[in-house]
């Protein structure tokens, strides 16, 4: 308890200090790690990101009209969804869609329901909220256009349900009238890289103050060696996959031998 109150002193402090020092900025926002590591035992962590709205007359929520949004985006991949469909009696992967350049990991949290922050053209434009989000196809896909909203929706779901695309409408919890801070859950699959944590301060449907801070999700230890010898000595790799499964076989069959 003693070490959970020092610590919220000590951002309190920052804050304060850093409002005073620059009576212009409206939004200073911190992270309570800036690095995650990723190892054999990993089970998911979550972070927790506070900040401070220094020139809010009231609360999010109340008449004055402000409401924060905070956004956690992965380092962008291809991803492909595929669709099953019978054949011969047999279900089988049919149509796919290849949607290129989305974050692996997505996870938004706002003061109030996304939709009632802003004008839709604005939520597109910043990427705030799961349906405002571009998921950009490959231009060879070969599914009807009548489809594609349909893969979108499903690969949507299927990224919620894996826990790597997620929506907390009305998760920002207020310390005091502008102090504020909201966790964001990251699960045990979660892709290494360097992901983007966005925070933006909206006045009546604008933005009037944002910040961008990086978190670095990285495997440490063997995980690491083993993960940076995949991806750039991939032969390699596998050779030694390959002798260890071996030689785990033979030793197996000398231990458990029967004479």
């Amino acid at each position: 308890m003693i070490r959970h109150l020092a610590t919220l002193c000590a951002i309190t402090l920052v804050f304060l200090g850093e409002s005073l020092a620059k009576d212009n900025k409206d939004l200073v926002t911190a992270l309570s790690s800036e690095v995650v590591s990723i190892q054999s035992n990993f089970t998911g962590t979550e972070i927790v990101v506070f900040g401070q709205a220094s020139h809010i007359q009231q609360q999010p929520n109340a008449p004055g009209g402000f409401e924060l949004a905070i956004v956690v985006e992965g380092p962008p991949q291809d991803i492909t969804t595929r669709r099953k469909g019978r054949f011969l009696g047999v279900w089988v992967n049919r149509e796919a869609e290849r949607f290129q350049g989305v974050p692996s990991f997505y996870a938004v949290a706002s003061t109030a329901d996304i939709g009632a922050i802003a004008d839709r053209t604005v939520l597109d434009d910043l990427r705030i909220g799961l349906n405002h989000l571009n998921l950009a196809i490959s231009g060879s896909s070969n599914v009807a256009v009548s489809d594609r909203d349909d893969f979108r929706r499903a690969f949507v779901r299927l990224r919620e349900e894996a826990g790597l695309y997620s929506e907390q409408e009305t998760s920002i919890e207020f310390l005091t009238d502008t102090m504020f801070r909201t966790n964001i859950p990251l699960p045990a699959n979660i892709p290494v890289g360097d992901y983007k944590v966005k925070s933006f301060l909206f006045n009546q449907g604008n933005v009037v103050s944002q910040t961008e801070q990086t978190l670095a999700v990285a495997k440490i230890g063997f995980e690491q060696i083993t993960f940076e010898m995949a991806q750039n000595y991939s032969l390699v790799y596998g050779v030694l996959a390959v002798i260890i499964a071996i030689f785990t076989g033979w030793l197996a069959g000398v231990i458990f031998r029967k004479d």
